[in-house]
């Protein structure tokens, strides 16, 4: 479906390291299919790649909302927790 073929396109440009791109189509997989949980991990991964932390949470807590039993996502909140905090420790 539309929604796969976009979410597999995002993850082709982020290998690519075409990130912005990638962040358009995750994020168009998920206006295509709102409950998808996996767009939602991979652009909170591109956004943690980016360093902006606030945002890849959001996404992460989404996945979790959408499939408590996704420990990917788990994980990757809590290092976009603790990488937050060390970026705020530092005062970048």
């Amino acid at each position: 479906d539309l929604a796969t073929a976009l979410n597999d396109r995002g993850q082709v440009r982020y290998l690519r390291v075409e990130f912005a791109a990638a962040v358009r189509d995750f994020t168009a997989a998920i206006e295509c299919q709102p409950d998808f949980e996996v767009p939602y991990y991979n652009r909170g991964l591109v956004r943690y790649r980016l360093g902006d932390f606030d945002e890849a949470m959001k996404d992460f807590r989404k996945v979790l909302e959408l499939n408590p039993q996704f420990e990917d996502a788990a994980l990757s909140l809590k290092q976009a927790m603790l990488d937050k905090e060390e970026k705020e420790k530092r005062g970048y």
